[in-house]
């Protein structure tokens, strides 16, 4: 498509947004502390803080499917599922770290 910017600038952009999430999943510190330290009283604050990480996520892979730019290679098979869904479910913040989705096949 030769949009001029390098594949490279894409794959850093999604690292560094997979990062700020699963930052965000562990209670670690992230920029949103630091954007609004008054947060960090309210009891509803890393629940902002991982929509606010969850959407810059999709936000960066949207960006690279429509340029056409590789971001699976990134991620868990299940992790792919769900960012493709888009819908920051209890499952997504659970299961996430998980290698595989063993749990989900016990009947």
């Amino acid at each position: 498509m030769g949009n001029g910017v390098p594949a490279e600038f894409f794959k850093t952009k999604l690292s560094e947004a997979k990062i700020h999430f699963e930052r965000a999943l562990d209670c670690k510190h992230t920029e949103f502390d630091d954007l609004y330290p008054y947060m960090i009283e309210h009891p509803q604050f890393f629940w902002y803080k991982r929509y606010v990480a969850w959407s810059e996520l999709l936000t960066i892979v949207k960006l690279c499917e429509q340029l056409g730019e590789e971001w699976q290679e990134q991620f868990s098979q299940q992790q792919v599922d769900y960012i493709q869904k888009r819908v920051m479910s209890s499952k997504v913040l659970d299961y996430w770290f998980e290698t595989n989705d063993s749990k989900e096949h016990v009947s």
